[in-house]
C-alpha cells in the first residue's frame, strides 16, 4: 500500500510532464505552419525557368518539422500550408496540389531517412535523399499530372505551356524536354537551397525545440496526493 502511495505522485509528474511535451509540440508545430504559410507568400521568379514555376522558402519550416518531429508531422505543416493558400488560388488549386505533392516527397522522405539515422551524416544523407526524391518524384507527377491539370484549368494545350517555357529557355522544345530542362533544375536548386539552410539553422533550434519542459507541482496537485494519502491512511 505504502508502495501505492510513493508511486502515485511520480505517475502524477509523468502525466503532467507528457501533458506538457504534447502542448510544447502542438505549440511548435503551429509556429512552424504559420511561417511556412508566410514565407509562401514570398516567391520569386528564376531564372530560366517559366512564369509558373515559382521558388520559395516554405520548405524549411517544414523540413525542420521532419527533423524534430517526423515525417507525419511535416506532412500535416505541408498540407495546412496549401489549405491555407488555397482560398487565394491563382491556378484553382492546381499549384498547392503540386506544392503539397513536393513537399510531401521532399521532406517526407527526408524525415523518414532522418528518424533512423539521427546524426551530421544521417541530416546529410536524408537531404540528398529528399531532394532526389522530390527531383524525381514530381518530374513524374508534372509530367503526367500537373501539366494536363494546368492546361484544363487554363484552357491552353500543352504546346503553349510548352512555348512558355521556351521564351525562357530555348533548350525546351517538347514536354519530355520541358521536364528536364525546367523541372529538373528547379527542384534540384530548391532541394539544394533548402538542404543547405536545413543544415545550418536546425541544431540551434533543435536546442529549443527538444528542450525538457519543467513542470512544476503545484500547490494544489500537492494538495490532492496529500488529501489522497490521509484518506488510504484512515483506511488502513
Amino acid at each position: 500500500m505504502n508502495n501505492d502511495l510513493t508511486q502515485r505522485p511520480e505517475k502524477l509528474e509523468d502525466q503532467r510532464t507528457k501533458n506538457a511535451r504534447m502542448t510544447r509540440k502542438l505549440a511548435v508545430l503551429g509556429i512552424l505552419t504559420a511561417m511556412s504559410a508566410l514565407l509562401m507568400y514570398l516567391e520569386v521568379s528564376l531564372p530560366l525557368m517559366p512564369a509558373f514555376l515559382k521558388f520559395d522558402l516554405s520548405e524549411l519550416p517544414v523540413m525542420i518539422g521532419a527533423f524534430a518531429y517526423g515525417p507525419v508531422s511535416a506532412i500535416a505543416i505541408e498540407l495546412v500550408k496549401n489549405l491555407i493558400h488555397l482560398p487565394n488560388s491563382s491556378t484553382a488549386g492546381v499549384g498547392q496540389l503540386a506544392n503539397f505533392a513536393a513537399g510531401v516527397l521532399f521532406a517526407g522522405s527526408a524525415g523518414l531517412v532522418y528518424r533512423f539515422i539521427k546524426t551530421r551524416k544521417g541530416a546529410v544523407l536524408s537531404l540528398i535523399i529528399g531532394t532526389l526524391v522530390m527531383t524525381f518524384g514530381t518530374s513524374f507527377l508534372n509530367y503526367f499530372v500537373f501539366l494536363y491539370l494546368y492546361g484544363l484549368w487554363a484552357g491552353i494545350p500543352m504546346e503553349t505551356i510548352v512555348g512558355m517555357a521556351t521564351e525562357m529557355n530555348p533548350k525546351v522544345a517538347d514536354r519530355e524536354t520541358l521536364i528536364l530542362w525546367a523541372f529538373v533544375p528547379f527542384n534540384l536548386f530548391k532541394g539544394a537551397v533548402i538542404s543547405a539552410l536545413t543544415y545550418i539553422v536546425y541544431k540551434p533550434i533543435s536546442m529549443f525545440i527538444h528542450k525538457s519542459p519543467s513542470v512544476c507541482q503545484t500547490k494544489s496537485d500537492e494538495t490532492e496526493v496529500d488529501a489522497a494519502e490521509i484518506s488510504e491512511s484512515d483506511r488502513q
